[in-house]
């Protein structure tokens, strides 16, 4: 396999790009996401005429929005991108990403970004953070309901030395132990890579799969798209976020009794409902593409952990 690409560490006064790959941006919540920013020490710059464009669904045009995502990139004076919310729209800018970044940043984001996150793995062997968004959860706090996690930032961002454990909050569905790579993210566009050039490589990996306002049958027709899409196949662990509004209609099966359904035979183990991505509590920061241990321990009560076994930057 080509060599894995580990972005340089955020350090203190660093500039952090700050776009909108996807849907439309509060210019409120998007000011106060980088008041935040400034707080930890950074320097947020945002493109206001990018950040803030408004095109139907979408946050300006294609080409403005991959234009605006490619000079980030190329810009030697931003040592990160963090994207400023979801919504949709981040897959249009895939087709043009035909050449690889001279070198890797900090991509951090969650939910729509998922599109580029897994392009960028499988594209070019990116590390990318799966975590808060500036105008999505950095503008709620830390530690705030909606808002970031910051000590999982922090690791995820800053550490270069060694691997950091990480409590997931979340319940055992299937208990054990597995080792791989951690990949995945919002469930509706890991399955809408099925099919592409980029479609992601789940062999081996613990997949984090999380999502929103589904259904459960729908949660249930995703999983078993990818069950007979063979992404299940060889997978290591599965790590499942909380999966809010997405309650049953009276009497129906949960979601959490879907995917113990049709997860359990994988014989691999499940931990069920970390605050990562669309969570109502303060969302986690989890690297994309490094190795990691899920330990998901048998008893009630007793916490699920992710060791995070390799640091996810570089000096």
């Amino acid at each position: 396999m080509p060599e894995l690409l580990k972005p340089p560490a955020l350090r203190p006064g660093d500039a952090i790009r700050v776009l909108s790959p996807a849907s439309p941006v509060q210019e409120e919540r998007l000011r106060k996401g980088c008041e935040e920013l400034a707080r930890l020490g950074y320097t947020p710059k945002i493109d206001r005429a990018s950040a803030l464009s408004h095109q139907s669904f979408f946050a300006g045009s294609t080409s403005d929005r991959l234009a605006a995502l490619k000079e980030a990139f190329a810009d030697p004076a931003t040592r990160a991108v963090f994207c400023s919310r979801g919504g949709y729209g981040s897959n249009y800018l895939l087709d043009g990403l035909t050449v690889a970044p001279t070198s890797p940043k900090i991509f951090l984001g969650s939910s729509d970004i998922t599109s580029l996150q897994i392009f960028l793995r499988q594209r070019f062997r990116w590390v990318t953070f799966y975590g808060p968004m500036v105008a999505s959860n950095f503008d709620r706090g830390a530690g705030a309901p909606h808002g970031y996690d910051r000590a999982s930032l922090a690791s995820a961002l800053t550490e270069t030395k060694r691997g950091w454990e990480v409590d997931l909050q979340g319940e055992s569905l299937v208990p054990g132990m597995a080792e791989g790579v951690l990949l995945g993210g919002c469930l509706t566009l890991v399955e809408a890579s099925l099919g592409t050039p980029w479609e992601l490589d789940t062999r081996g990996t613990i997949l984090l799969l999380e999502d929103r306002a589904m259904k459960p049958y729908q949660v249930d027709r995703a999983l078993m798209h990818l069950k007979q899409a063979g992404k299940l196949r060889g997978v290591a662990g599965v790590l499942l976020g909380d999966f809010p509004e997405c309650e049953p209609p009276e009497g129906g099966e949960t979601v959490k009794e879907v995917a113990r359904r049709i997860l359990t035979p994988l014989v691999a183990p499940v931990v069920w409902g970390a605050p990562i991505g669309h969570t109502e509590r303060a969302a986690l920061t989890l690297p994309l593409g490094v190795r990691a241990r899920l330990l998901a321990p048998e008893g009630v009560g007793v916490p699920a952990r992710l060791e995070i076994l390799e640091p996810a930057c570089v000096s």
